[in-house]
């Protein structure tokens, strides 16, 4: 029996037998399923926290979200909501179209981003043009209207808040209120 050096001692339960360990085929060929993907930098959708995150994406798709790990704000760990933003992206359940449903109707529309947005826009306009007051009731000037409201939620960063005061202030709309009282 050969002698074991001190190196072989400490490592003597890993090493019996030294010699290679079997592995088939099918072991040698496994390998991470975010291997050869693009790492792309990413944000928590869900609370003010703004942790980061790692979106793995392959051929186009999302294969996998993770914590970043060179974050100062969440070191790379995500809470249970966090943890599940990869399930929010591929979720087959996940409504992809517009659904819109005419007054009085029982029957939902499959309808356009574009034609969505262009109907938000218009009936907002309507309700400022129909509710703007320039003055009120005891001649002030007001510039404003009280028939248009936001509420803003607490994923949005002090820059996106202040942009959304901005363009509603601009528009005459004078309640909005976040749910961070920012």
């Amino acid at each position: 029996m050969r002698r074991l050096k001190k190196k072989d001692k400490v490592n003597l339960f890993w090493r019996l037998g030294n010699s290679p360990q079997p592995f088939s085929p099918t072991s040698i060929a496994r390998h991470s399923h975010i291997r050869d993907a693009i790492s792309v930098d990413g944000v928590c959708p869900y609370c003010a926290v703004g942790c980061a995150q790692r979106i793995f994406v392959k051929g186009g798709e999302v294969v996998d979200i993770e914590g970043d790990e060179r974050s100062p704000i969440n070191q790379g760990t995500l809470c249970p909501k966090g943890s599940n933003t990869y399930q929010l992206m591929v979720n087959p359940h996940r409504q992809t179209h517009v659904l819109y449903r005419t007054p009085y109707a029982r029957e939902w529309e499959v309808k356009t981003l574009e034609w969505a947005m262009a109907r938000i826009t218009e009936l907002t306009w309507k309700t400022r043009a129909d509710s703007f007051m320039e003055t009120d009731e005891h001649g002030n000037h007001v510039n404003n209207t009280t028939a248009i409201s936001h509420l803003g939620g607490a994923t949005l960063d002090n820059e996106e808040n202040y942009l959304i005061k901005k363009l509603f202030n601009t528009a005459g709309i004078i309640s909005i209120e976040n749910q961070a009282r920012i």
